[in-house]
C-alpha cells in the first residue's frame, strides 16, 4: 500500500494563446475545453480522410493495405481521447447555444469512425447509467457478478453485445424518456443500414473503417465499466465511494481527461474534467471514512487484467492508504475480495438508492 502521493494529473488548462485559438474559443462555452476542439480537428484531418480513401475503387493492393493499417493505428491512438471527450461533452455541452448545430458533428459524424452508433452512448450513459448508479435497474450493473471472474465478465460482455441496445430502449421507454429511446433506436438502425449498404459496395473497407472499431469500442467500454464498478460494498451499494474506484497519477488521466477519477465523477457528474484532482483532495477525508479504493499508478486496464489474474497482492501494493485507514495490505486484500463478491439479494428485496455524500 502507498501513502497519498502528490497529484501529477492535469489540474489546469492553458488559455487561448494565439489568434487561431482565440477564434476557436468563440464557439465553445468553456475556454478550458479548447483541447477538445484541437482533438476534433486532428481527427477530422487524419482518421476520417484515411477512412474515406479506403472506399475509393482506384486504391487497391498494397497501397490499400498500408492505408488500412494506418487507419487502424490512428483509430487506436485516438480511441481513448475521443471516447472520453464525448463523455465530457455529454455531461457538459461543448458549443455555445448559438452554435449548437456543431454539437451534432462529434456524436453523429465523427463517432461513426470509432464504431459508436449515433445517440446510443448518451442514452446509455446519461439516460440510464448515471440515474441508476450501477444499481439493479442499471442495465450495465456489475452487482450480480463475481467481479474477478473471467467467466463472469464474458457473460457480462456477451449480454451487453447481443441484447444491450434492446434492453436500453426498453428501459428508456419504461422510464418515460421517449426522446432518448427514439434517438437510441434510430441511431442503431441507421448505423446498421449504413454498414449493410457499405458492405455491399465495399466489404473490406466497411470492416476496417466501421465494424472493427464497432466491436472493439464496445468491448473496451464494458471493460471500463466493469472495472470502474468492480468493488461494490453490498451493505451500501449506492454509495459512490463504495461502488466505484479512483485511479490517480497515470498516463491515462493525461490522455483521457482525468477519467480515472470515477468516484468524484459519480459525485459531481457535470464537474469539469480539470477540477477532479482538486475535488479529490478537498474530499479526501470522505474517501478515508468510506474506505474508498484508490489506486496510485494503475489505470482501469491494468486493474482489469490484475483482477482477471486474481493478483490481489499487486493491486494492494498500489492502493493508497488515506489517513492510515488500513493496518496492512492483507486488510486491503480482504476488503477487495469482499467487495468483489456477487450481490444478488436485491432481486428479492431491492436496495434503497442513496446519493453519494458530497461537499
Amino acid at each position: 500500500m502507498r501513502v497519498l502521493p502528490a497529484i501529477q494529473d492535469p489540474t489546469s488548462v492553458a488559455q487561448p494563446s494565439n489568434t487561431f485559438d482565440r477564434f476557436l474559443a468563440r464557439f465553445i462555452r468553456d475556454p478550458r475545453d479548447l483541447p477538445f476542439v484541437h482533438l476534433t480537428l486532428r481527427i477530422t484531418l487524419t482518421l476520417i480522410p484515411l477512412g474515406i480513401l479506403l472506399f475509393i475503387p482506384a486504391i487497391s493492393g498494397w497501397v490499400w493495405w498500408m492505408i488500412a493499417v494506418a487507419y487502424l493505428v490512428t483509430y487506436f491512438i485516438y480511441k481513448g481521447p475521443f471516447g472520453l471527450m464525448g463523455h465530457c461533452a455529454a455531461h457538459r455541452p461543448l458549443f455555445k447555444r448559438e452554435y449548437r448545430l456543431l454539437s451534432y458533428y462529434m456524436p453523429t459524424g465523427m463517432a461513426l469512425f470509432f464504431g459508436m452508433t449515433p445517440e446510443t452512448y448518451v442514452g446509455h450513459h446519461i439516460g440510464m447509467h448515471h440515474p441508476e448508479n450501477n444499481m439493479p435497474e442499471d442495465l450495465s450493473t456489475t452487482m450480480p457478478y463475481q467481479r474477478d471472474s473471467v467467466k463472469g465478465f464474458l457473460h457480462y460482455l456477451t449480454t451487453f453485445l447481443f441484447t444491450g441496445v434492446f434492453t436500453l430502449i426498453g428501459y428508456l421507454r419504461r422510464k418515460n424518456r421517449q426522446k432518448m429511446a427514439i434517438k437510441a433506436m434510430s441511431g442503431e438502425i441507421s448505423f446498421a443500414v449504413m454498414c449493410g449498404l457499405l458492405l455491399w459496395l465495399n466489404a473490406p473497407a466497411t470492416i476496417v473503417v466501421f465494424l472493427i472499431p464497432f466491436v472493439f469500442t464496445r468491448i473496451i467500454s464494458m471493460i471500463g465499466n466493469w472495472t470502474q464498478h468492480a468493488f461494490v460494498d453490498s451493505t451500501d451499494p449506492a454509495n459512490a465511494y463504495k461502488n466505484s474506484i479512483t485511479c490517480i497519477n497515470v498516463k491515462y488521466n493525461r490522455l483521457c481527461w482525468n477519467d480515472g477519477y470515477h468516484i468524484s465523477h459519480h459525485c459531481r457528474p457535470a464537474m469539469h474534467w480539470s477540477e477532479h484532482p482538486h475535488f479529490f483532495m478537498k474530499t479526501i477525508d470522505q474517501y478515508a471514512s468510506n474506505k474508498a479504493i484508490i489506486f496510485d499508478g494503475l489505470d482501469f486496464g491494468q486493474v482489469f487484467f490484475l483482477l482477471m489474474k486474481k493478483r490481489y497482492d499487486r493491486l494492494a501494493q498500489h492502493v493508497v492508504n488515506v489517513n492510515g485507514t488500513f493496518q496492512n495490505e492483507q486488510e486491503i486484500i480482504e476488503l477487495m475480495k469482499y467487495r468483489l463478491q456477487p450481490i444478488r439479494e436485491w432481486s428479492e428485496a431491492p436496495v434503497k438508492k442513496k446519493k453519494a455524500v458530497t461537499v
